[in-house]
């Protein structure tokens, strides 16, 4: 197709859109309510991303989890042991702006497996305050394999990372990182086996971009894939590697 006819049936594909939402405003969802028309262009209602519970402090400086025996305003207990002794050096803090329950399980499971890539907005949105993003960071989504990316179409870390770009004026080099061989799911593997699994997982493709490297992903777990990509940008002579997710997998229980 020609480049004036590509650009002509994308502004006609926007103009009806824009139509059909001014007639049939969204659905969110997860509640299945409408999407009032003063939240934008929001995928999830504003009803449902606030009932997405948040990692509160106090935190863990390196790993980013919630320290155990913080009640309010009390002293953090000492139960805590960081993930991030089984790090490279490289990697330092990680956050993660909500837990992996309720409805935020639901948004990552749209996002990542039924093609809903516009949800990215609502999850960058909730990320948009972690400390690693500030000014100056440089993006780098952590890359999926070629055969996952191609069933989903598109890899749901970068969609974030382009998301968290527009929203907080940030670099991204969505493809600095790839995948040096493809990897086994990690839901049901152990710590143990999800480190093995990655481990030599990534490499990087061309010259680092000057600035602080933060990586970008869906889930945190146990740090493995992020602390595998980490080594990845450490071999390419990266200095210090910050990480960030929406969502943490693990972590204590709601306080009652």
């Amino acid at each position: 197709m020609p480049r004036f006819a590509a650009r002509w049936a994308e502004r006609l594909g926007a103009g009806l859109q824009a139509v059909e939402e001014w007639w049939l405003p969204a659905e969110c969802p997860l509640c299945l309510g409408p999407v009032p028309r003063r939240e934008g262009r929001a995928l999830v209602c504003a009803s449902c991303r606030r009932r997405w519970r948040a990692v509160a402090p106090p935190l863990c400086e390196r790993c980013g989890e919630t320290l155990e025996g913080a009640i309010g305003g009390g002293v953090p207990g000492t139960g805590h042991t960081c993930p991030g002794v089984q790090w490279p050096a490289v990697l330092g803090r990680v956050r993660s702006a909500a837990w992996l329950d309720g409805g935020a399980r639901q948004a990552v499971h749209l996002l990542k497996y039924e093609g809903w890539w516009r949800a990215a907005d609502d999850l960058a949105a909730a990320m948009r305050r972690l400390e690693p993003l500030a000014a100056g960071a440089v993006l780098v989504p952590v890359p999926l394999g070629a055969r996952r990316e191609r069933e989903r179409g598109y890899n749901q870390a970068e969609r974030l990372a382009a998301a968290l770009g527009r929203a907080a004026a940030l670099a991204v080099r969505p493809r600095l990182l790839a995948r040096a061989r493809e990897t086994a799911t990690q839901t049901k593997l152990t710590p143990e086996a999800r480190r093995a699994n990655v481990h030599g997982a990534f490499r990087v493709r061309g010259p680092l971009p000057a600035g602080r490297l933060v990586l970008v992903d869906d889930v945190y777990t146990t740090g493995a894939t992020l602390a595998a990509a980490a080594e990845a940008l450490a071999a390419a002579g990266a200095t210090r590697v910050e990480a960030v997710t929406f969502a943490r997998g693990t972590g204590p229980l709601p306080r009652t």
